[in-house]
C-alpha cells in the first residue's frame, strides 16, 4: 500500500471514529431515557422518551467542530405542517446545551456540513399509561371477546402524523389444535395495542381464562408496569377438528375403485372422530344422502363413531357441535363416502405346485361383496375346501397335500352391497401339475 493511500485510510478511520462519538444526552432526569432508534418505525428520526421533561436539559457532544454546531426546533402548526425555528443554545467546549428542553417538539442539530442529527422529544409524564380496571363484556360473541377498560393511555404522536407504539399487551389463554398429537392444547396468547382503548376486541378464547392488560413498553423499561386482570371468563366460543380414518385392506383379489376419497369396495369400515374444545356440550355426527343435509338419515350423539358401510351408494357425514345455550354452533365440512357396486369373477384354472406364487392359489376377483360362501368339490362330489371370506382361496391342497391335476367344481352363494344375489357354479381346472421336491400328490376320496 502506498503512503498516500495509507494516509487517506487513516484520516477516514479517524473521521469515522469521531462520527460514532457524537451523541445526544440529557441532564436533570432521574430515570434513564428510552430511545426509539432510527428504524422503520421512526424513519430517520430518533425519538427520545423522557420520564418527565421538567428540569431536564439536552446536550449534544460534537466530535468534529464544536464551534460550528447549530440547532433548530421543529414545530407542527395547526395546518399539520412543519415549522423550523432557529434556537439559541449554550456552548461549552465541544458540548452544546439546550436548557430546559421542551418536549413535544423535534430538533435538528447540524455540525457543520458533515453531520445532521434529527430527533423528537416526548415527555411521558403528560401521557402516562394508567389502567384502573378491566372486564369482559358479557355480550361478547362466538368469535370475539370485548374488553372494557377504564384508564388512560392515548396515542403518542410525533413529527405530526406518526405514532409511537406503546406496545400495550393483552394476555390470556386459549386452545390451539396440535395436528401431530391430535388434541387441543392450552396456549398463552399475547395481543398488542399501539395505545390504550376503552374497548379492545380480541379473538374469543376456547377455554376459560383471565385477561390481563399490562404495559406499556416505556413503563416496562422503567420497571413500573401497569397491570390489571379480569375475573375468570367462562368461554362460550367453540371449535372442532374432525378426522375420518378408513380401515385398510390389502387383499390381492379385491378390486379397487379408481380415485381418492373414502369408500370403495364394501364392507368399508370408517372411524369418524371429533375433537372438541371445552365449551362444546352438544355433539352429533349427522348422516345424509345429500351434501346440503336437507334430509338427515341418522345421527350419533358422540364424538367417535365406528361405522361399517355395506350398501352401494354415496352418503355424507358431518359433525355438528354447539355450546350449552346454542348461541355458538359448528358445522363441519362433510365427508363423502362412496361405496361401489358388487362384482364377482371366478377363474376356471390355476396351477398349484408348479411356480411358487404364480397362479398357485384359486381366488375369485371381487368388489363390494358383503356375504360370501364357497364350496369346492372333486369329481366324485366330495367337499375338499370351504371358506366364507372372499379374500380367501384354495391352494390346491387337501389335508395338507397337493391334489392331483384335473377338473374340480365350485359353488358360490354371495350377496353384494347393491343387493345383488350371486348363485355361481363352475369348473376349476388344475393344469400342468408337477410335483415339487418332497411333495406327494393325493387322490381325493371317492
Amino acid at each position: 500500500m502506498s503512503y498516500a493511500k495509507y494516509y487517506i485510510l487513516a484520516v477516514l478511520t479517524v473521521a469515522a471514529a469521531f462520527l460514532t462519538n457524537a451523541q445526544v444526552s440529557f441532564e436533570g432526569n432521574n430515570k434513564p431515557v428510552y430511545v426509539e432508534g432510527r428504524s422503520s418505525n421512526t424513519g430517520s428520526m430518533a425519538v427520545y422518551v423522557l420520564y418527565t421533561a421538567q428540569g431536564v436539559s439536552m446536550n449534544y457532544t460534537a466530535n468534529i467542530d464544536p464551534y460550528n454546531v447549530s440547532w433548530q426546533e421543529i414545530v407542527i402548526n395547526d395546518m399539520g405542517e412543519r415549522v423550523y425555528n432557529d434556537i439559541e443554545v449554550v456552548h461549552n467546549g465541544n458540548v452544546t446545551t439546550l436548557s430546559p428542553v421542551e418536549a413535544g417538539k423535534g430538533y435538528i442539530i447540524k455540525e457543520g456540513e458533515s453531520q445532521t442529527t434529527y430527533l423528537w422529544v416526548i415527555d411521558y409524564s403528560t401521557c402516562r399509561l394508567k389502567i384502573n380496571s378491566v372486564y369482559v363484556d358479557p355480550e361478547s360473541d362466538c368469535g370475539t371477546a370485548i374488553l372494557h377498560v377504564d384508564g388512560s393511555g392515548p396515542e403518542i404522536k410525533y413529527d405530526g402524523t406518526k405514532t409511537l407504539d406503546r406496545e400495550i399487551k393483552i394476555t390470556y389463554n386459549t386452545r390451539e389444535w396440535d395436528g401431530e398429537e391430535f388434541r387441543w392444547k392450552e396456549q398463552p396468547v399475547v395481543e398488542k395495542e399501539t395505545f390504550l382503548k376503552n374497548s379492545i376486541a380480541v379473538p374469543a378464547p376456547y377455554c376459560d381464562t383471565q385477561f390481563t392488560i399490562s404495559g406499556d413498553k416505556f413503563l416496562e423499561f422503567w420497571n413500573e408496569v401497569e397491570r390489571k386482570t379480569t375475573e375468570t371468563y367462562e368461554t362460550k366460543a367453540i371449535n372442532v377438528e374432525t378426522t375420518a380414518v378408513q380401515e385398510e385392506r390389502n387383499n390381492d383379489n379385491e378390486q379397487r375403485i379408481q380415485g381418492s376419497g373414502l369408500g370403495g369396495s364394501a364392507p368399508v369400515k370408517i372411524t369418524f372422530t371429533a375433537y372438541c374444545t371445552d365449551a362444546v356440550t352438544f355433539k352429533e355426527w349427522q348422516v345424509s344422502d345429500n351434501q346440503d343435509f336437507t334430509n338427515i338419515l341418522m345421527t350419533f350423539s358422540q364424538e367417535e363413531v365406528e361405522y361399517t358401510f355395506e350398501d352401494t351408494g354415496t352418503t355424507y357425514w358431518r359433525f355438528y357441535g354447539a355450546n350449552s345455550d346454542g348461541s355458538c354452533e359448528y358445522f363441519g365440512s362433510p365427508y363423502a363416502v362412496n361405496v361401489g357396486e358388487s362384482v364377482i369373477y371366478c377363474p376356471n384354472f390355476f396351477s398349484p405346485g408348479t411356480t411358487e406364487e404364480v397362479n398357485d392359489v384359486w381366488k375369485v376377483s371381487y368388489k363390494s361383496i358383503v356375504e360370501f360362501h364357497c364350496w369346492i368339490y372333486n369329481r366324485w362330489g366330495n367337499l375338499i375346501k370351504e371358506f366364507t371370506d372372499p379374500s380367501d382361496g384354495w391352494d390346491g391342497t387337501y389335508r395338507g397335500k397337493l391334489v392331483s391335476g384335473g377338473v374340480y367344481f365350485y359353488v358360490i352363494r354371495a350377496k353384494g352391497s347393491d343387493g345383488q344375489v350371486y348363485k355361481l357354479s363352475g369348473d376349476i381346472n388344475i393344469l400342468r401339475y408337477e410335483k415339487r421336491a418332497g411333495q406327494t400328490a393325493v387322490d381325493e376320496p371317492e
